[in-house]
């Protein structure tokens, strides 16, 4: 029998949610229990169901298909450059075999990205390491390369050093595959879309409507940020709408189709899943 709890509903800490971030904070969260995290956190809470839905690394879902089913009409990708997700390296890429890695903790899709991406493209395989890493200490001298998401990749994005390699992994995938790359969906508890179906409902509305209303407010929601972030207007502006996108159609589920069969050759995940959806 259906109860009336509140969704339990996570939601990422990242600028490339802010229209979201902005809505929520307007009464878009108006029935829902929010939970605010890095992906890794929120990977790990899905995982544990201490969520009902959430925003999470896309190749979580590959990886806990028995489990979950995608929320239609919504993900976080790019169509080529993403900004947000960077390799930053002391030498080109295609000299990095068996070099040590740093990849943040905050994150998984790119860890599977990163290696698919070296290994098909530039045929080198390094060593990698998980630790947390931030813009204080962003490429440890033990280390030839290391990968940042987020807000902290897209500083470093738009605040190159000369002496240091950059590789935008939205970019390299599409170079790759020439498809569009699906960083993080919406990821559903089966058993919550079995019992709670008014309440799963609530939330998809509450989810895509809100992301719509933050879009129409989208100078609002930018200036909201300026006092924590150091980013100029332009580059928000651009970033939001023009590099990162938000609705998940059948041509971008079948990109994301790609990435876990490479994934899956790539020994990264235990079987390519079948992509089954929400609300359907």
């Amino acid at each position: 029998m259906e109860t009336m709890k509140k969704p339990r509903i996570g939601h990422i800490n990242f600028l490339n949610v802010l229209p979201l971030t902005y809505s929520y904070a307007h009464g878009y969260a108006e029935g829902l229990e929010l939970t605010e995290a890095v992906p890794a956190e929120l990977n790990q809470q899905i995982r544990t169901h201490q969520l009902d839905v959430s925003a999470v690394s896309s190749i979580v879902y590959a990886r806990n298909a028995a489990d979950l089913l995608i929320m239609p009409d919504i993900c976080i990708r790019s169509d080529a450059d993403v900004e947000s997700i960077v390799l930053v390296s002391r030498k080109p890429a295609a000299e990095l075999d068996g070099s040590k890695i740093i990849l943040t903790a905050k994150s998984e899709t790119s860890h599977c990205l990163l290696k698919i991406i070296l290994h098909r493209g530039y045929s080198v395989k390094p060593s990698y390491e998980i630790r947390p890493i931030g813009l204080d200490d962003y490429l440890p001298k033990e280390a030839d390369a290391a990968l940042l998401i987020g807000d902290d990749a897209l500083h470093l994005y738009h605040n190159r050093q000369p002496v240091l390699y950059y590789y935008d992994l939205g970019r390299e995938w599409h170079t790759l595959t020439g498809h569009s790359m699906v960083y993080a969906v919406w990821a559903v508890q089966k058993d919550f879309a079995a019992d709670c179906p008014h309440q799963l409902e609530l939330a998809h509305q509450r989810i895509v409507d809100g992301l719509n209303a933050g879009l129409q407010h989208k100078d609002a929601a930018i200036n909201s940020v300026f006092a924590a972030k150091d980013f100029a207007y332009e580059v928000l502006d651009h970033y939001l709408g023009g590099i990162i996108h938000w609705d998940l159609t059948a041509e971008h589920l079948k990109s994301l189709q790609l990435f876990y069969r490479l994934a899956f050759a790539e020994g990264l995940i235990p079987s390519v899943p079948e992509i089954k959806t929400a609300l359907s």
